[in-house]
């Protein structure tokens, strides 16, 4: 990880920033603490309200969305690994919220269902942030949104960022969760 050569090379620059050029700096790291932040009280609220992180929540809706669905395909719809995602499943489910079944075709498939708690941590969950910022950037010119891409990838490859692993899933900083065995707030950062 390039991290601690970030650091070091910010620690000490090479030379004087121009201006104008220190100014677009600021703003473009002003405009990034701003999506952090927006990522981080959206997550709060989440965790407040639904007791859910913000990949939990997306599985849940994934389930809801796709019905009688693998816990494959809904790697696939979240983007995160099977593993992963199999991991969320396990705390989902010791909440009541998801039931596992394996087919009756095949022995080898297990399938995910939402439990009547599910649907209704669904219905009482916010507005997922990334539906608020889909809707936004759907409204957008093609060549607005290939651009907004493209100068973002260009943003995490010049943080060094480009080999984070990473899914379309907006989920930042240290949550306050609930814990199911003891039934009090417990701090991580576990999905």
């Amino acid at each position: 990880m390039a991290w601690p050569t970030t650091q070091v090379r910010l620690a000490h620059p090479t030379r004087q920033m121009d201006p104008a050029v220190e100014k677009r700096y600021d703003d473009v790291l002003v405009a990034l603490r701003r999506i952090m932040r927006a990522t981080d009280l959206y997550s709060k609220q989440l965790s407040k309200v639904a007791g859910l992180t913000a990949p939990q929540l997306l599985i849940l809706e994934a389930v809801r969305d796709l019905g009688d669905v693998t816990i494959g395909t809904v790697a696939r719809k979240v983007s995160l690994s099977q593993a992963t995602v199999t991991t969320i499943l396990d705390r989902l489910e010791r909440r009541q919220l998801v039931y596992r079944q394996r087919s009756t075709v095949d022995k080898r498939k297990v399938h995910a269902h939402l439990t009547d708690a599910g649907r209704a941590a669904l219905d009482d969950a916010p507005t997922p942030l990334q539906q608020s910022f889909t809707q936004r950037f759907e409204k957008l010119e093609d060549w607005e949104q290939n651009m907004i891409t493209a100068a973002l990838q260009r943003v995490a490859d010049m943080m060094d960022a480009g080999t984070l692993d990473a899914s379309p899933v907006l989920h930042v900083g240290l949550i306050d969760r609930f814990n199911e065995a003891e039934g009090e707030p417990e701090t991580g950062t576990q999905h």
